[in-house]
């Protein structure tokens, strides 16, 4: 059994593979971004999942998720589902708050950051990019900076195995009912990459797609792309890896 924290666990993606992982009787946090949200999950946490609630726009409220499950019994896997489509609160919900979550996090466990076929369309610059979401983000451009975060993590955390996710174009409230990707192959590889002793499922710095490895953006694994992007997010939060 492991102990699992998978972020934006209210719906969609998130709640499915919360669900499953629970199914099959592994330990999970949960979170959601308010009160309200948290409600809506008491059925799984009847089930015995705990709870962790707290809005990713704000980083107080991260720093406090994160002093909390540090005083918890520790986590084996994080899945960083937590993510918006659009608006100001892009940047700071894709990007910012899995960053410091796991730069804050302590102990070792896999990681697994939600991805998505658009970060092919995102730009490799951080000229100009508003992290506290004064203005509305890209979203691509998200995608693409979180995949990376992935693949540098994989890098500089030698046998912590770290890995993006494409779920695909998923019928979830932000992929719209006309979506046409499984919804369930799409939460089932991040569960398999948070609790599955097979050898492939232990492997880094992947970027998966129901359950096979595809190349990302060329900008993933350039190694000078990767630090200027941590570096940009240990100046703005003021915390590094």
């Amino acid at each position: 059994m492991s102990r699992i924290l998978v972020t934006g666990s209210a719906d969609g993606l998130g709640r499915a593979a919360a669900q499953a992982l629970l199914s099959a009787g592994h330990e999970v946090v949960v979170h959601a971004r308010n009160q309200e949200r948290a409600a809506g999950l008491q059925p799984l946490v009847d089930r015995g999942a705990h709870l962790v609630v707290g809005d990713f726009t704000d980083r107080d409220a991260v720093r406090r998720i994160a002093a909390e499950l540090n005083d918890a019994p520790g986590l084996d896997a994080v899945v960083h589902n937590a993510g918006v489509w659009s608006g100001p609160a892009v940047m700071p919900v894709n990007v910012v708050a899995p960053y410091l979550l796991t730069a804050l996090l302590r102990g070792r466990h896999r990681l697994v950051y939600l991805s998505s076929g658009s970060h092919f369309t995102g730009r490799p610059s951080l000229a100009g990019v508003d992290w506290r979401g004064r203005s509305a983000g890209s979203y691509a451009d998200s995608k693409l900076f979180v995949t990376t975060l992935a693949a540098a993590l994989a890098r500089l955390r030698p046998g912590t195995p770290s890995n993006a996710v494409d779920p695909g174009w998923v019928p979830t409230k932000m992929g719209g009912p006309g979506a046409p990707d499984d919804l369930e192959l799409g939460h089932r590889t991040q569960e398999w990459l948070a609790a599955s002793d097979d050898p492939e499922a232990l492997t880094s710095g992947g970027y998966w797609y129901h359950r096979r490895r595809r190349q990302p953006h060329p900008a993933v694994h350039d190694e000078v792309f990767q630090d200027r992007l941590l570096h940009a997010l240990a100046q703005e939060t003021g915390t590094a890896l």
